[in-house]
């Protein structure tokens, strides 16, 4: 079995291309269910967020489990295709721990990739569609991840899209004072936002399709709440709109707009839209007094960040590397731990025998003689094994290493064995996957 992985993010796609293959929550695990029935995917999680889309999974057949994935991807808009990329063995690993770790976010070091990659596993769990590839995969790069946080500074003062956000409409006004910020959304996205503002002193207004959700976030920060029925209501008294919400056609087309402003008399309206699929229609941008930044948009801000953080990120890339050759070598570990089991146990199995019949032929020798006789026929055992057993462990490529132990002493076939150098969190998620 093989790690691969088929995706976009930020990186290759614009935002109109993320958005079509954006999966609604409540799509997830039908959408897991239908590409393990794909040829040569024995195991997926999805990874989906307003910045990238990514199918990783286990195959027995990694050129073919690649272009099965592409396919239903594919099948999902054919327009993704030319946008995609796809990586498999070591790249795949090590795509998986940058991505985790934030190196690879549109905002270098924001804190919720983490957690976004946590919940991906936590669905591919529940929906069994996740295995002992992935099991031992994902928990590593959790580990990594908590690593590069913590033995870094990529995370000191933390940003997020949503504070990017927030910065480029105190840009635009030249900061809040007399300005109204209209929240559309009640979710993380809205409340990393509402902290940012209110700490600016913005005056917040909140509306969610769920009111108790928008209700409770206003409670929580001191934001007022507007109706969600009375979207044109709410924007008449807004001058910036910062919008993320999980719709998946636009919440804001041109009629609507158009109506607003009449109303507005044309007042300048400023949107910010982080939700992919995006909530604004880009068809408002030719109505007058409508100013519109969706995620893409937020790149040249991102840019300072990335800049401010550039020493920090490199030394997250070399502690990825470091945890990447780690793993490696447990996965490989995994492979030839049980070779070297029935090796031992059949070199030890011969020593002891040669050493009881050596003890039968000699007569007169007592207790202490004859352990003399069996520990010298298994420190000869071992000096036989040491060789052998470093070849297994250090190769690059132990496969064909594997096969020619098996055959030159006899072996029986065996499968690959868990190791532990995990620690418990680690070893808690993969239990989970023990008992799939």
């Amino acid at each position: 079995m093989e790690l691969i992985v088929v995706g976009l993010s930020h990186r290759t796609a614009p935002v109109e291309v993320r958005e079509l293959l954006a999966i609604a929550p409540g799509d997830i695990e039908a959408f897991l269910q239908r590409l393990l029935q794909a040829p040569a995917v024995a195991e997926v999680a999805l990874v989906s967020t307003c910045n990238r889309v990514e199918v990783y999974a286990a195959s027995p057949d990694a050129r073919q489990g690649l272009v099965s994935i592409r396919e239903v991807l594919r099948g999902h808009n054919a327009e993704v295709d030319s946008h995609l990329y796809d990586r498999s063995g070591r790249e795949a690993l090590h795509h998986l721990f940058r991505v985790t770790a934030s190196l690879d976010s549109l905002v270098l070091g924001e804190p919720q990739i983490l957690g976004q990659v946590k919940e991906a596993f936590e669905a591919a769990l529940r929906a069994r569609t996740a295995g002992r590839v992935l099991g031992f995969a994902f928990p590593r790069a959790f580990r990594t991840a908590r690593k590069v946080r913590r033995d870094t500074g990529i995370a000191l003062h933390p940003v997020s899209v949503s504070a990017v956000a927030v910065d480029v409409a105190r840009e635009v006004w030249s900061g809040f004072e007399g300005r109204r910020v209209l929240l559309v959304g009640a979710g993380k996205m809205a409340d990393l936002a509402a902290r940012a503002l209110r700490a600016d002193g913005a005056t917040v207004a909140v509306t969610n399709r769920t009111a108790a959700r928008a209700e409770e976030l206003a409670a929580r920060l001191g934001c007022a709440v507007e109706p969600f029925d009375d979207l044109a209501g709410a924007l008449g008294r807004a001058d910036i709109v910062i919008t993320s919400t999980g719709a998946r056609q636009p919440l804001f087309g041109r009629p609507l707009m158009e109506s607003v402003q009449r109303a507005r008399r044309r007042r300048p309206l400023v949107f910010i839209d982080i939700a992919v699929p995006r909530d604004v229609d880009p068809a408002v941008d030719g109505i007058e007094g409508i100013y519109r930044w969706d995620i893409d948009d937020l790149q040249e801000q991102v840019a300072k960040n990335v800049e401010g953080r550039r020493h920090e990120a490199d030394r997250g890339e070399s502690l990825v590397e470091s945890e990447l050759a780690r793993c490696l070598a447990a996965m490989r570990g995994r492979g030839v731990a049980p070779t070297i089991t029935a090796l031992r146990t059949r070199y030890h199995s011969v020593a002891r025998a040669e050493a009881e019949r050596t003890i039968a032929a000699l007569s007169g020798l007592d207790e202490r003689d004859k352990r003399a006789v069996q520990a010298m026929a298994e420190a000869i055992a071992n000096k036989l094994l040491h060789p052998p057993q470093v070849a297994l462990k250090k190769s690059e490529d132990p496969e064909a290493l594997l096969e020619a132990a098996q055959a030159l002493f006899d072996l029986p076939a065996v499968e690959a064995v868990d190791t532990d150098d995990a620690d418990d969190a680690d070893e808690d998620d993969e239990k989970k996957v023990s008992g799939r």
